[in-house]
């Protein structure tokens, strides 16, 4: 029973729709429109090729066009799909395309951090590598300054 509910809370983002998820406000963005950023977000998921732990953390900022989204909204995001068997690409992808596709922001940027147990335990066993994965959409792709700044804000300690 024990194993049967911690498979159930690990792949309980099945059971979720993450555009539900992303309660849009229109009170207090309507003249806002710099960077809202959201970084390390705790990111647990499982490998869906070994079934194997992947961790790591995300970081989810965009660039408001009218409406905003509640700040916890976007880890709940990030769990939602994180919460699925997965691969790091497709994470980082759904995340910014429901991201984009709800809100549609000026841009978005997401970018994961995770270390793959499917490495480090096994295969090449290679504890420690980061794994990165990027998507950017509108502005955070097009505009190099916008880009720079998402990339700045997340190294920045």
């Amino acid at each position: 029973m024990r194993f049967l509910r911690a498979w159930a809370e690990w792949t309980s983002g099945y059971d979720e729709h993450p555009a539900e998820i992303l309660k849009t406000f229109d009170d207090g963005a309507s003249a806002y429109d710099e960077m809202v950023l959201v970084r390390d977000i705790p990111v647990y998921s499982l490998c869906e090729h070994h079934l194997a732990p992947f961790f790591g953390v995300a970081h989810v900022g965009y660039l408001p066009r009218g409406r905003i989204v509640g700040l916890s909204k976007l880890n709940r995001l990030v769990g939602a799909f994180a919460r699925r068997l997965q691969v790091q690409e497709r994470l980082t992808t759904q995340i910014a395309d429901t991201l984009h596709d709800a809100l549609a922001p000026y841009g978005v940027a997401v970018m994961l951090e995770c270390r793959h147990m499917c490495m480090e335990s096994r295969g090449i066993r290679q504890p420690g590598a980061a794994t990165i994965t990027s998507a950017m959409r509108g502005h955070m792709k097009d505009d190099a300054k916008s880009r720079a700044e998402f990339l700045g804000l997340i190294t920045r300690r």
